[in-house]
């Protein structure tokens, strides 16, 4: 089981709480991360709280839920290596029908957006990411035991030691409460291929 003191801030927000139950996190207006593709525009100054490890193979789940109300708050799972290579997966708000659930990741500066929709009264999300060296598969859970697989991706410098966590943010004028709970760290649940 992962102690929440094996976490480090890379940006903390103003405002977050940590028990030995629970992190929640305020977001703040004007938060993001994303890298240029499509937009043109490069944020990168999203709250990420990580945990560092050399272990080649491993599974992290966190259970999320949020009262999101605007357009892009998001919070979920992150792996943060730097502002240009990194990758999240999270539900973005859209409006009172849909929001997205969906993953972005970024490899040498450039941000990719994979997504499908899902009703907008889901508050709860699982996350498993899991690691096979420089490959990742992230999946989703609504009831943190039947986890379905949103992509399998390659991060060009997700070799050797990597950082992996949670995150939250309001691309827009905008702040909620994420709340994070149930962390996980162990052996890695994405099967190799034969």
């Amino acid at each position: 089981m992962t102690t929440f003191t094996d976490l480090q801030w890379t940006r903390a927000p103003k405002v977050y709480e940590i028990t030995d139950e629970r992190i929640q996190i305020t977001t703040e207006p004007h938060t993001d991360l994303w890298q240029r593709t499509y937009y043109g525009f490069q944020n990168d100054n999203a709250p990420v709280l990580q945990m560092t490890t050399t272990e080649d193979y491993f599974s992290f789940t966190v259970k999320t839920s949020f009262d999101t109300k605007r357009r892009f708050d998001q919070c979920g799972v992150v792996m943060y290596l730097d502002s240009d290579n990194w990758l999240k997966a999270s539900i973005e708000y859209e409006n009172d029908t849909f929001q997205r659930l969906g993953s972005v990741v970024t490899n040498n500066g450039y941000s990719d957006w994979a997504s499908f929709d899902i009703d907008s009264g889901i508050k709860s999300m699982w996350y498993r990411l899991s690691r096979r060296e420089s490959d990742y598969c992230i999946e989703y859970s609504e009831d943190g035991v039947d986890f379905k697989q949103m992509r399998i991706c390659h991060l060009n410098e997700g070799q050797g030691e990597v950082k992996f966590g949670i995150y939250a943010c309001s691309p827009e004028d905008s702040s909620f409460v994420a709340e994070f709970t149930e962390m996980h760290v162990g052996p890695c649940q994405w099967e190799a291929h034969v």
